[in-house]
């Protein structure tokens, strides 16, 4: 029995994927269907997602050359406020900036603090809660995960997606696409919306990417 080779697709350069998204700007959309099938769906995504990079920098990238910020806190400062924070976990921003000015002299404002706290300061396991397996499996079969998220289309423009589903069985409770610029009121109706004529949950699980 004769094997039979399959051949391999070739492999581009990035000067043949310019030249082949150039020449994809004079073809008809319904001609450009039929000429997808030659690209693999890896390349396609890796194109979108460089695009959707693209857009964003021209976007939100400033227009002018920013003047050099001056140097944040010193590594000792930095590791005074990470352990006085460690030590009395119900200290305060402000709580902290002052003692700090009155045992080393350093003047330091509450907002440097918080700064420095975001930034570095992770704390550990307390064990003093239940884990979110226990929490999972305390909530029985009434739980639901809410995941919002942004996407962007083939042609660059943003929607917001909400995914209702249950974690339980897996089940998809409800699917909803809106475009970009929504508002509170606006996510309210939408959810109202995913989960008409569905009995609501005890417990609600809100994703939000």
């Amino acid at each position: 029995m004769k094997r039979v080779q399959r051949r391999r697709a070739p492999q581009l350069t990035p000067w043949d994927r310019l030249v082949l998204g150039i020449c994809a700007l004079f073809v008809s959309p319904q001609r450009l269907r039929k000429m997808a099938v030659i690209l693999q769906p890896s390349t396609l995504l890796r194109f979108h997602q460089a695009l959707v990079k693209r857009k964003y920098r021209l976007l939100y990238s400033p227009r002018k050359r920013r003047r050099p910020r001056p140097k944040g806190p010193s590594k000792e400062l930095t590791d005074a406020v990470i352990e006085m924070k460690r030590r009395n976990l119900r200290r305060g921003c402000r709580k902290i900036a002052e003692q700090i000015s009155s045992a080393f002299g350093i003047p330091i404002n509450k907002d440097v603090v918080r700064r420095i706290l975001v930034q570095h300061y992770r704390p550990g396991p307390s064990g003093a809660g239940p884990s979110w397996l226990t929490v999972i499996g305390q909530a029985k079969d009434s739980l639901w995960s809410v995941d919002f998220f942004r996407c962007e289309s083939i042609l660059l423009k943003g929607y917001w997606i909400m995914v209702v589903m249950n974690i339980f069985t897996r089940r998809i409770v409800g699917f909803g696409v809106a475009p970009g610029g929504l508002d509170g009121p606006v996510i309210c109706r939408m959810f109202n919306r995913l989960i008409a004529k569905q009995t609501p949950p005890h417990y609600a699980l809100l994703v939000l990417r």
